[in-house]
């Protein structure tokens, strides 16, 4: 457990990398068809996104990736540590992640949440934030990893039942 005030915000090193995607994956966050790797390389390389970390008592106790396309902002991969959950720790990274959103003129800030994932949807609501009425689609350009994609997906579906 930890306070607010043993809390700090700020960007992602480069040697804290690894511990975050690490804290991504026990979050549940992370799929055999999306790369949190190369998720974090792109956000690294450009400075249209960033990594946000939440540190207290010396360690990485959540992280959350964001950026903006000149429009509106988004929020990825918002992770707290199953063991620091409900210290306001998700509250402080979404409210950071807005913060650097709002800095960079975006006026809205957008994000995505699994449809079976009935618990973040009541986090996210009571955030304040609204569903858009919107479907969400997407296509993988590159034809090898869309076939790669559609095997992982179908395997991940089957493993579940």
């Amino acid at each position: 457990m930890t306070s607010g005030a043993d809390m700090v915000i700020g960007e992602m090193a480069g040697d804290e990398r690894e511990t975050v995607i690490a804290l991504w994956s026990r979050c549940g966050l992370t799929r055999p068809w999306n790369d949190p790797e190369a998720d974090v390389a792109l956000a690294e390389a450009t400075e249209t996104a960033t990594v946000l970390v939440a540190r207290a008592g010396g360690s990485i106790v959540g992280a959350a990736m964001t950026g903006h396309d000149g429009h509106r902002g988004a929020l990825y991969y918002l992770g707290v540590d199953p063991r620091c959950r409900r210290d306001g720790i998700g509250r402080a990274l979404v409210e950071a992640a807005e913060a650097w959103c709002r800095s960079r003129g975006a006026p809205k800030i957008n994000l995505l949440v699994r449809s079976e994932n009935q618990a973040v949807l009541a986090f996210y609501t009571a955030l304040g934030y609204l569903p858009t009425d919107s479907i969400s689609l997407y296509r993988t350009l590159d034809p090898e990893r869309a076939a790669r994609e559609r095997a992982e997906k179908a395997a991940w579906a089957a493993a579940r039942g």
